[in-house]
């Protein structure tokens, strides 16, 4: 902790931003590197390589649901004590899917892994969002870069672990955090923040309904890929849409209920959140198709795509720094739509062009689409809505990205079962595109910084 934070002034942004994209690094590792052991956890556990999705899919769902229950909890307490929370469940989770003996056991750590990453990743924001101006944006660009780094390599993590040290080492990556969170204890001041002292309680109602709708939606789009029987993706999608139903009538019953009407009703909210979620889909839908395309294509193993693919990763790092240049000179909008246009643009190229090379170019593209909007989309959200606020904002804007994520390789999957691998990453460049014209429909009508 510095000295400048002792005296209560504001805490330099990037010694934060630093300490705390190293907190985020094992969670972004365990989005990709999982992705590689499948057909070896498959083989262990003797199980369908369909059914290992799951694992996959369990991280994406629990991560999100997290997100705003822990964004509500910052009322009551800080986000060290939020992190604190999320890095114990993430490494009780993570090493129960490491030891579990059968699927259903390393599903049940997936699920209390990817809730504690998520709980994590809302403290790690909100601590990052509380800084003013550019200090927010210079914590936010090296947050971004260190996350979109850590999941660009994690399939050669994935690959190199698996390959020497088995898939059960893969899985139990996250407890890493643990250390790591006590490399950050020093500067918990720092990350304590300030709360509203709020004692209403949580819209347990709201949280639920929320869960359903994100949960049937994952799982619908996993149904083809995984084989969910027919009647079972009916009741699925009947839960989905009562649940879409209830969340609709309890923001209208219940203004300040789990999700506040206030929020999402703010001028632009509700658009940076679709903006980040399609920007992410784009980018996880080709993380996930990539190693295997790579493989196709040189005949190697995991462990050679992984390393093919560090290159794509290592422009995240470029996007982190622009972010807060380009937000400097043009509005959020903007930039925004830039970065929507590069994951577009990235997602056709893997789809249309074979070969290694164009693969990691495409990847690319989408890196520095995912680092670059998860900057400048989160560094909005102080702008959106009142200062009360902010914290369950950030939540919610994170949860609708981080459903974004999951919906990506859970789209790709579903559709390689019903047309070629190319088309269904082709249709999957309708999401980003859509982020794009929302982005050019909200900056036509703000003014540019450099005019």
């Amino acid at each position: 902790m510095s000295h400048d934070t002792r005296r209560g002034t504001v805490p330099d942004g990037r010694r934060l931003g630093l300490t705390l994209g190293m907190l985020v690094l094992p969670m972004y590792v365990a989005l990709g590197a999982p992705s590689v052991a499948l057909p070896a956890i498959g083989r262990a556990l003797a199980v369908p390589f369909g059914a290992t999705a799951w694992i996959l899919a369990a991280w994406s769902l629990t991560s999100a649901l997290a997100m705003p229950i822990a964004g509500r909890l910052l009322v009551r307490w800080s986000p060290f004590h939020i992190l604190v929370a999320g890095v114990v469940t993430l490494a009780a989770g993570s090493t129960l899917a490491g030891a579990g003996p059968t699927l259903s056991v390393v599903i049940v750590g997936r699920l209390i892994g990817g809730a504690g990453a998520g709980a994590t990743v809302i403290a790690v924001f909100a601590a990052a969002t509380a800084l003013p101006g550019r200090q927010r944006i210079s914590a936010l660009g090296i947050i971004a870069a260190a996350s979109a780094t850590a999941s660009g390599c994690g399939t050669l993590l994935g690959g190199a672990v698996t390959a020497w040290l088995g898939w059960r080492v893969v899985l139990a990556i996250p407890v890493l955090a643990l250390p790591l969170l006590l490399a950050a204890w020093p500067s918990r001041r720092a990350l304590s923040g300030k709360r509203t002292g709020s004692t209403r309680r949580l819209d347990i109602v709201g949280a639920a309904v929320l869960s359903v709708l994100a949960g049937s939606l994952i799982t619908l789009l996993q149904a083809h890929s995984v084989g969910l029987p027919a009647p079972v993706t009916l009741v699925v999608a009947a839960a989905g849409a009562l649940a879409a139903v209830g969340l609709w009538w309890r923001v209208r019953s219940t203004p300040d209920g789990f999700v506040p009407r206030r929020v999402i009703a703010s001028r632009g909210f509700l658009a940076a959140g679709l903006i980040g979620s399609t920007v992410f889909a784009g980018y996880y839908g080709v993380l996930f198709r990539a190693p295997s395309l790579i493989e196709q294509a040189t005949g190697g193993g995991p462990l050679e795509a992984g390393l093919l693919l560090v290159p794509a990763a290592a422009c995240s790092v470029l996007a982190g720094r622009l972010a807060g240049t380009l937000t400097a000179r043009f509005t959020g909008w903007q930039v925004s739509a830039g970065l929507a246009a590069l994951t577009v643009a990235g997602v056709l190229v893997v789809a249309i062009f074979p070969g290694p090379i164009p693969v990691v170019a495409g990847t690319a593209l989408t890196v520095c689409g995912f680092a670059g909007a998860q900057a400048v989309l989160v560094g909005l959200v102080p702008d959106l809505v009142a200062a009360d606020d902010r914290d369950t904002a950030q939540s919610l804007l994170n949860f609708m990205n981080a459903l974004g994520g999951g919906i990506g390789p859970a789209a790709v999957a579903g559709l390689s079962g019903i047309v070629p691998a190319p088309v269904a990453l082709a249709m999957l460049a309708a999401l980003p595109l859509a982020g794009l014209v929302l982005s050019l429909t909200l900056s036509s009508k703000e003014p540019c910084h450099a005019c």
